[in-house]
């Protein structure tokens, strides 16, 4: 006879995810606010109840097994679910979120986003902001995580529908004292292949993207707008960086364009996307009204 309920329950799904998200028992009952005894019998019963081995050690961290790692991606969207379900009816209870959640990809102007901040903020006096400072993927897996309620993308991932928020204007750039500049000519990409590219890394772990490298060998990564804004300034690589970004360091001279035969700027457009558009709370839609009239208003 099929069993009415099942025998495992989602907290006990929750706190196998949060063991391999970060590592340990230990470290998943610090994140929990739990014991860590009560950490190991909820895996303990989980594992029990379904039969199967679900962790295994590596090293100093757990890793799941094969079965486990098949098992936790379709309990996943579950928790998702779940999670979603228990942040409606707060919101469905208190009317405003007590809180709300931003992804901003790197590419997105601060001076907006914090003008955006000071706006929603005479607003939504009682509601606390989250924000994640992405980079490319980073938006996307922000999103599929449901660790944001609202996100500022390169690109619309898929599952989601996003709306055009702006443009954003790159140039390419590097300091003066900068070797291509004694070339004394006009650029082309056989140029700036000899030379070290400086590029921004995609914060996402599952499926990083390269956008706006050249492919060539000589390229330093950094995961810092504002350290990779510096590198290039003190003259050890070129870049294309946005113009807001890069607008005091050429009014200072502490950087300039390059004269490139083609490419010497580009467009990246960013898009809005609401999570959970059938589910936002008034006070998602107040901030992503906000992003808006920040925008509109340059």
């Amino acid at each position: 006879m099929n069993e009415l309920f099942p025998r495992t329950s989602l907290e006990q799904w929750r706190v196998l995810m949060a063991i391999v998200e970060y590592g340990g028992y230990a470290q998943a009952a610090e994140v929990l606010h739990r014991s860590q005894s009560s950490v190991s019998y909820a895996v303990a019963r989980l594992q029990e109840s379904l039969g199967v081995t679900l962790l295994e050690p590596e090293g100093r961290r757990m890793k799941l097994t094969a079965v486990g790692d098949a098992l936790l991606r379709d309990a996943r969207p579950l928790i998702d679910a779940a999670l979603r379900l228990e942040g409606r009816a707060r919101a469905l209870d208190q009317g405003w979120e007590p809180e709300v959640t931003l992804a901003v990809d790197a590419l997105f102007p601060t001076r907006l986003l914090l003008k955006t901040l000071s706006e929603f903020a005479g607003t939504c006096t009682q509601t606390r902001v989250q924000v994640h400072e992405v980079v490319m993927s980073g938006a996307d897996e922000a999103l599929y995580a449901g660790k944001v309620e609202l996100a500022v993308v390169r690109r619309v991932p898929q599952g989601f529908i996003g709306d055009w928020l702006m443009d954003v204007e790159l140039v390419a750039v590097a300091a003066p004292g900068h070797p291509l500049f004694q070339l004394e000519r006009e650029l082309s990409l056989s140029d700036l292949v000899m030379h070290n590219q400086v590029v921004l890394r995609d914060s996402g772990e599952r499926h990083p993207r390269n956008d706006g490298w050249l492919g060539a060998e000589r390229r330093w990564t950094f995961g810092n707008p504002q350290t990779m804004i510096e590198v290039v300034e003190a003259g050890l690589g070129f870049a294309w960086l946005p113009i807001d970004r890069a607008a005091e360091g050429l009014a200072k001279g502490r950087l300039v364009q390059l004269p490139l035969k083609c490419g010497q700027s580009r467009k990246g457009d960013l898009s809005l996307v609401y999570a959970d558009p059938e589910h936002t709370g008034p006070a998602v839609k107040a901030l992503a009204n906000c992003l808006r009239s920040v925008v509109a208003a340059e």
